[in-house]
């Protein structure tokens, strides 16, 4: 295994484009209280430069997002009584699924067991380039043999208490004390999963090389802010960078709109939005940077 140094590059895009050229992502999150998760994941997608996003919801809560998402289109699925994703939806999904390059699941899912349930179908059945984050890698926790039923590439962003759940480690403090250690113990022997082991100095590993991130800074601890990096990976992902580049340029943009942020309203204050605000400007950075 080897470091790498490098980022990928950032095409300009030509003249003769459309939408579809640069990926089409649909975001599977949101359930009752946690609607706002579901929106930064989509609309970071779309920053991230995604041609087209959109947001599958609890069909009650289908309202709210939709009035909140200008660009993003939403798509209403069955729900639980409690207003979370339903095993009902299962085939919805599947076939909805066929028109996107890439999906990304988990921003404020919740852990309700009939969910969970329905993200581990997904995770075995859908054969497409799949994001999990958030409630969607806590449904893997109980199960993690699943990882090796996924048919296609997968890209895993646990934080620190996320890993552990993974690990079966009761405590995060453990993964902290070794982050490079526990990420290769992680992805040995998994073929198709990349992961990106979120917190100060990200990991991002495959069975091949990993890669430690230096943009960001302590202000990017609030919450929001790891749907944000949900939705602009799986837009990477979506225009045909490979797994690892995705989560590369995913986690140091991430940083770089918070590094952004934080120069012009200290970290104190800063919230999601601001992260998400500030990405024009790191794109805008990160091609102009002759370094990179």
């Amino acid at each position: 295994m080897f470091e790498v140094k490098t980022l990928p590059k950032i095409p300009s895009r030509k003249p003769d484009t459309h939408k579809g050229n640069y990926g089409r992502v649909l975001v599977l999150a949101g359930s009752r209280g946690m609607t706002g998760a579901a929106c930064l994941c989509s609309n970071a997608a779309l920053r991230a430069g995604a041609g087209l996003v959109t947001l599958g919801i609890p069909e009650s809560l289908h309202g709210i997002v939709a009035s909140k998402l200008t660009c993003v289109m939403t798509h209403p699925l069955p729900e639980t009584h409690v207003k979370t994703l339903a095993e009902s939806g299962r085939q919805d999904i599947l076939d909805f699924s066929q028109s996107f390059d890439v999906i990304a699941i988990g921003p404020g899912l919740s852990q309700y067991l009939e969910t969970k349930r329905l993200v581990l179908w997904l995770l075995q059945s859908l054969d497409r380039p799949i994001v999990l984050d958030a409630d969607g890698i806590n449904a893997l926790a109980d199960n993690p043999e699943v990882l090796y039923k996924i048919k296609k590439q997968i890209i895993l962003t646990p934080h620190p208490g996320e890993m552990a759940r993974l690990l079966g480690i009761s405590s995060s403090q453990e993964i902290q004390s070794k982050r490079l250690d526990v990420s290769r113990t992680f992805v040995k022997d998994k073929y198709n999963v990349t992961l990106v082991l979120k917190g100060h100095q990200t990991v991002v590993m495959n069975e091949e090389k990993f890669y430690i991130n230096k943009t960001g800074n302590p202000g990017m601890a609030t919450a929001g802010a790891g749907d944000v990096l949900t939705g602009m990976i799986a837009a990477f992902l979506g225009q045909t960078y490979s797994p690892f580049e995705a989560a590369q340029a995913g986690v140091y943009l991430h940083g770089l709109a918070g590094d952004l942020a934080a120069q012009e309203m200290g970290e104190i204050s800063m919230i999601a939005t601001d992260i998400l605000n500030k990405l024009p400007m790191a794109f805008l950075t990160y091609r102009e940077n002759t370094s990179i």
